[in-house]
């Protein structure tokens, strides 16, 4: 069956208010369509930028209906929503990407099974459902091992690593159960993909991203990835893989390391717009959040054309924010700030990014430090910088 676009002026609900709303409503607006968007959280950063913004619960019966019956089709920018509530929206409007999609990404244990049965490679790992089975999975995996939260962990939160028998032996056994346990990953440096497919079954892949993190955070991006050729086309097989077995309407990150012997493992997944693809709005003609925009509605989706390498740097807390005049003040940087009230550490307040010409991007010699000493940021440097 020929699925049909939504012509403009048709209107779009985000469930979430954060930066990812924020931009995906920018994007949307470009081609002409209206957004509404659904927060938990009052003065949300995407009220800017929305047409209509309606502050409720993601569980609340009332406010899910009237808010489904304002729209034509619905998307989300985060995974930490009702699954119960998207399914009332799915009975009420088209959503995408989908409530099983949602349902998968949601939770550690159910996404690592989806992965293996799709023979996708992943990290050694073991679903711990209570105490009584932290032996099994220090048995199973060995030291070091990573504990993981099934749900609501992000940005490095809900881990603990396990280092040796001591650390095992010291652990507090009054966990947030159920956990999943990962065995240590010995990686070169970590990818990620974004993938976009729409109802049509068009499918494409944006370059191979490079990600470096700090203190649990993404903290520099660069694209494309400093990797054989080879390596990121089976970095992209993978992501459209994992797409098309999905079933997926919209946009998908896919985390990745590359292991000390250059096998790829995927780590997450994400169905929505990414962090590590913020390079994309200044480097590419269309960017993620079109791309995104267009998957939803079922708009044709074209190579997007990089036209630069890029790097990403986002700001964090007060001393990211501290950096924008410097980054007002420089040649070759754009600044995108998310119009966020309230500046905590720890917190995503922007990202600037840095366009280079294609092929020009740095090697292996500090990128992210000399980022940071560019833009006047303390850093000490990281082994794989």
């Amino acid at each position: 069956m020929k699925v049909t676009a939504l012509p403009p002026g048709s209107k779009i609900g985000i469930i979430g208010g954060g930066q990812l709303g924020r931009m995906s409503a920018v994007a949307a607006s470009r081609l002409g369509y209206h957004v509404h968007i659904l927060s938990a959280e009052a003065d949300p950063p995407a009220q800017e930028t929305a047409q209509r913004v309606t502050i409720g619960a993601y569980d609340d019966e009332a406010v899910l209906r009237n808010f489904a019956q304002s729209v034509d089709v619905i998307t989300f920018e985060f995974e930490n929503i009702s699954a119960a509530g998207l399914d009332l929206l799915s009975s009420l409007c088209p959503v995408h990407p989908a409530g099983p999609v949602l349902a998968i990404s949601q939770d550690r244990i159910l996404e690592k099974t989806f992965l293996s049965d799709s023979d996708i490679p992943v990290a050694p790992w073991i679903s711990v459902p209570n105490a009584a089975s932290l032996e099994d999975a220090a048995t199973t995996l060995g030291f070091p091992f990573l504990l993981k939260t099934a749900r609501f962990g992000y940005d490095g939160k809900g881990q603990f690593r396990i280092a040796d028998q001591a650390a095992f032996d010291a652990l507090n056994r009054d966990l947030p159960f159920p956990l999943i346990a990962e065995g240590f990953v010995d990686f070169e440096r970590e990818l990620s993909v974004m993938v976009a497919r729409n109802a049509s079954g068009a499918t494409m892949c944006f370059a191979v991203t490079e990600n470096q993190h700090r203190d649990g955070i993404l903290d520099v991006s660069l694209a494309p990835a400093r990797i054989p050729v080879l390596l990121a086309e089976q970095a992209e097989a993978l992501a459209h893989r994992i797409a098309v077995t999905l079933d997926l309407v919209g946009i998908l990150g896919v985390e990745m390391f590359v292991s000390a012997k250059g096998e790829l493992l995927v780590n997450e997944i994400a169905p929505r717009p990414h962090n590590s693809g913020h390079w994309t709005m200044d480097a590419c003609l269309i960017d993620q959040f079109e791309m995104h925009i267009r998957a939803v509605v079922n708009l044709p989706l074209p190579d997007p054309y990089r036209h630069s390498d890029a790097v990403m740097k986002n700001l964090i807390g007060q001393d990211g924010m501290d950096v924008c005049s410097a980054v007002l003040s420089g040649s070759g940087l754009a600044l995108h700030l998310y119009g966020k009230t309230a500046c905590r550490e720890g917190r995503k307040m922007g990202h600037v990014n840095a366009l280079f010409p294609l092929g020009a991007l740095p090697g292996s010699f500090g990128i992210a430090a000399r980022f940071d000493e560019a833009l006047g940021v303390g850093r000490d440097p990281q082994p794989d910088d």
